[in-house]
């Protein structure tokens, strides 16, 4: 035993040898270790692109629904409508003498219970008033009145292309929806 250690010190022993093995296994642990790097971050990335995914879809869901309660809201009050406008009519029509007729005040109580329910539900009444100016934008005109021009400046029988219209008659009320007309103004014009 005292003979290995009188060995020539520039001689070495198997124990202080190297393999080459050792620096491969490092390697591979730092390769393996990126590897796992490189998955943690795809799937850190994959997880934020759900994240953003589903949080695109809540807004779509968000918007859809609104869009759909607008559409509901629109077809039960295109569906009130004739009714309000039967009841309107019915009422405008009732002689003088039984305008104080219990059955007539009822009547004009359900008229203005179904007005309230469609003012609720965010739709507005478009004002249309004799004598006020058409527009084709809120208004349908169904007939034209015709008079004859009284200015000097134009040809017997002519009118001014841009001669502004007025509503003559209002024949049935107008009504709007979040500022988008769900059925013009019916009027005659002149």
């Amino acid at each position: 035993m005292t003979q290995k250690k009188q060995q020539k010190p520039d001689m070495e022993s198997e124990e202080d040898v190297i393999e080459p093995s050792e620096p491969t296994e490092i390697t591979e642990e730092m390769e393996e270790q990126s590897e796992w790097q490189v998955k943690a971050e795809e799937y850190l990335a994959d997880l934020q692109r759900v994240q953003a995914d589903f949080e695109n879809y809540k807004k779509r869901q968000g918007e859809s629904q609104r869009d759909l309660r607008g559409m509901l809201i629109e077809k039960l009050v295109l569906d009130i409508v004739p009714v309000l406008d039967n009841f309107r009519s019915a009422t405008m029509h009732v002689p003088p003498e039984q305008k104080s007729s219990p059955w007539v005040v009822g009547i004009q109580y359900i008229e203005k219970q179904l007005e309230d329910v469609v003012k609720q539900n965010g739709v507005e009444v478009i004002e249309a008033n004799e004598g006020d100016t058409f527009d084709p934008s809120i208004h349908e005109a169904l007939e034209m009145k015709n008079e004859e021009v009284k200015s000097s400046n134009n040809a017997p029988g002519k009118e001014e292309e841009n001669e502004e219209h007025t509503i003559a008659k209002v024949l049935q009320n107008g009504f709007k929806l979040g500022g988008k007309v769900i059925r013009p103004a019916k009027v005659i014009i002149k």
